[in-house]
């Protein structure tokens, strides 16, 4: 039997053996969290400034957006960090404040999916009562609940995951501390913690993804009894930008799920997948799919152009 210690630090182990490509890597995360995190800030900016958007629907991306900054900043400053610096070692702190944060931002997103698909549903099958169900002051409680629920959640998450004591190996072969390699380290798991992973897929997972389904099975009955074809059309284009971020999140989330507990390379390029691109795509099949997205964002650059061309110091 394994000694049972307490860890007090891990030693962060990504893209082992890849020493000559790590400018490569470095340079690829890096613009990844550049555009992504500019792509989402003109997103939430033009929402902030465009009256027309300030509707429950363009709220709740713009917290969408929010969430996607927070995915990637949690985990891709301090691997650019490690890349740059070879230091690669994080306390045992840090790595369960990585997690705690990395949990809460997962959490809000999954709740934050659901709600939009309620958003959709109350719109097309019940729009005289839309802005009643979903008014100013309802939007802001939801929106205050998502995050209340989302941190209140990891933070249960990891007293339950500090109560486990560690026998394995310390080094996570990840770019981030991630609840999947953390576990490796563990000896056994307490009845706390099974209890809050349970609790986590049923509330987290699958009712609003069960939720979800029944949302837009009522709004696709709605659309199909729609007496003309433009009706339908325009119905639908409302829904689509969320039903591709739901198919790719969940697609994401299965692919994850089936990896194999030591394929450490697909765990790497899902996470990758995960954590990274989709942040970044999220936004751009908003801004696709929308046209007053697409107007308002226009019209943002086009002030910011001829703001700098009107006051543009003349030269001498």
């Amino acid at each position: 039997m394994k000694n049972e210690t307490s860890i007090t630090y891990f030693y962060i182990l990504p893209f082992s053996g890849e020493t000559r490509s790590k400018p490569f890597i470095t340079a690829f995360f890096f613009l990844i969290y550049v555009v992504g995190v500019l792509i989402n800030s003109s997103i939430i900016t033009v929402i902030c400034l465009e009256v027309q958007l300030h509707k429950p629907m363009y709220l709740f991306i713009c917290n969408l957006s929010i969430v996607d900054i927070l995915y990637t900043s949690v985990t891709v400053p301090k691997l650019l960090h490690m890349l740059l610096s070879g230091n690669h070692i994080v306390s045992s702190t840090q790595c369960y404040a990585q997690l705690f944060f990395f949990s809460s931002v997962a959490a809000a997103e999954e709740i934050l999916l659901f709600v939009m698909a309620y958003d959709r549903y109350v719109a097309i099958c019940d729009p005289l009562h839309y802005h009643q169900i979903l008014s100013y002051r309802n939007c802001s409680l939801i929106t205050i609940g998502i995050w209340t629920v989302a941190f209140l959640n990891s933070a249960v998450f990891i007293i339950s995951v500090l109560n486990m004591s560690s026998c394995h190996s310390n080094i996570i072969h990840q770019f981030f501390c991630d609840a999947k390699s953390l576990t490796k380290t563990i000896c056994r798991t307490t009845p706390l913690f099974n209890v809050v992973n349970l609790v986590e897929f049923l509330m987290l997972a699958f009712i609003p993804l069960m939720c979800t389904f029944i949302s837009y099975f009522q709004i696709f009955s709605v659309i199909s009894k729609m007496k003309t074809k433009e009706s339908r059309k325009k119905s639908f284009s409302t829904c689509s930008s969320h039903i591709t971020i739901i198919t790719i999140y969940y697609g994401a989330g299965v692919m994850g799920y089936l990896i194999p507990p030591y394929s450490e390379i697909l765990d790497i390029i899902f996470n990758t997948i995960y954590t990274n691109l989709i942040p970044m795509i999220n936004p751009i099949i908003y801004s696709l799919q929308n046209s007053n997205i697409q107007s308002a964002l226009l019209r943002l650059v086009t002030g910011i152009f001829i703001f700098e061309k009107v006051f543009r110091p003349i030269s001498m």
